[in-house]
């Protein structure tokens, strides 16, 4: 009977004990920042570039770090949905690439205004869109972005206006550079270079793999874009170049996509599971910035651990309502064609079909 008390007393005090364990963590004293060595950028025109030594607090360390495990979840999601055939049609990615654009935004004001490619769903988020709105967009309910008539290559937000589903619709590319140089346009042109276009490798591609010099007479910055400080900092100095009244200014960001280009693409043909490994292993941005904060003391494995199924939970939230909402129904396919407009007839597939369209 004894034993059995103490057995008993073990477990008992065995639960009791949680709860302190995790006054433990909070109760922690942290950093309020820390000094980190960032990689110096290849310069193309200029005299100088981006410091190579940067602060990070730890407020913004755990924002950046739930921001890009959010989008990194987000995307492993809309896989496991698109596999599921929830999600149809076009979708691209970003997952390996969320520095980019978590370290984009940390750079730039919320006033300013991005245009993006086809793999977009990290830039929607960063710029504000919530998880629920992007993964009912890629679902095609009406509670998308979009309200469900855009799907994953055409979602847009407040100052952002993303999705360009065809290569280079942004603008041709040499003619917009010619012209934002001759008229000192405040411009900052962005090349993600995720070493493969589609299924072939930048060597094989290009004569030149130099891409921060494609401007020419545009000054260029390379970037290590797999660190979010690399990013930050690049971005902050291309931002006040441009603002300064310089003219336009270019950034390579140096990434790397863990999936193929679309769904469509098993990401292996053409290169190595060991070669995505080796990245995931050594130059994960998520893992880099977890590394950094843990060993300056900016937060705890166990605090990260925490965001981490909180990001899970809001992850599987959002996309128990991309499945359940409705999708839009059939006479509202023409509507929200124009602005502030008044309605008018849209004709379908043949003359005798009409939508109407309304603002």
């Amino acid at each position: 009977m004894r034993k059995m008390l103490a057995a008993v007393s073990r477990v008992l005090s065995g639960v009791a004990q949680k709860p302190a364990s995790r006054v433990l963590v909070a109760s922690r004293n942290f950093a309020n920042d820390a000094t980190f060595e960032i990689k110096k950028c290849d310069l193309h025109r200029l005299e100088e570039g981006p410091p190579v030594t940067t602060v990070l607090t730890r407020e913004d360390g755990l924002k950046y770090y739930r921001m890009m495990q959010t989008v990194r979840r987000m995307e492993l999601k809309a896989d496991q949905l698109y596999k599921q055939k929830i999600i149809r049609g076009f979708c691209h990615l970003c997952d390996g690439q969320e520095a980019c654009c978590v370290g984009l935004e940390a750079g730039i004001n919320p006033t300013d205004h991005l245009i993006t490619a086809y793999r977009a769903h990290g830039f929607t988020f960063t710029r504000g869109l919530s998880v629920r709105e992007i993964l009912a967009e890629l679902t095609g309910r009406r509670g998308g972005c979009g309200k469900g008539k855009g799907g994953s290559m055409h979602m847009y937000a407040k100052n952002f206006y993303g999705g360009n589903g065809i290569v280079g619709a942004q603008g041709q590319i040499f003619e917009a550079y010619n012209m934002a140089a001759l008229w000192k346009l405040p411009c900052v042109f962005i090349c993600e270079n995720n070493r493969y276009g589609m299924g072939t490798s930048v060597e094989r591609a290009a004569a030149s793999t130099d891409y921060y010099k494609r401007g020419d007479f545009i000054p260029g910055l390379r970037v290590d874009g797999m660190d979010i400080l690399c990013v930050r900092e690049a971005t902050r100095f291309a931002a006040a170049y441009c603002r300064s009244g310089k003219g336009p200014i270019l950034m390579e960001l140096q990434t790397y996509r863990y999936h193929g280009h679309s769904m469509s693409d098993p990401g292996v043909s053409y290169r190595t599971r060991e070669e995505i490994q080796e990245v995931r292993s050594k130059s994960d941005p998520i893992m880099l910035l977890k590394d950094r904060m843990v060993n300056s003391n900016l937060a705890s494995v166990e605090e990260l651990k925490e965001i981490d199924v909180e990001v899970r939970k809001e992850i599987e939230d959002a996309a128990q309502f991309a499945t359940a909402d409705p999708e839009p129904p059939l006479e509202e396919l023409g509507y929200h064609i124009y602005c502030n407009d008044p309605p008018f007839e849209v004709r379908g597939a043949n003359q005798w079909i009409k939508f109407k369209s309304i603002s």
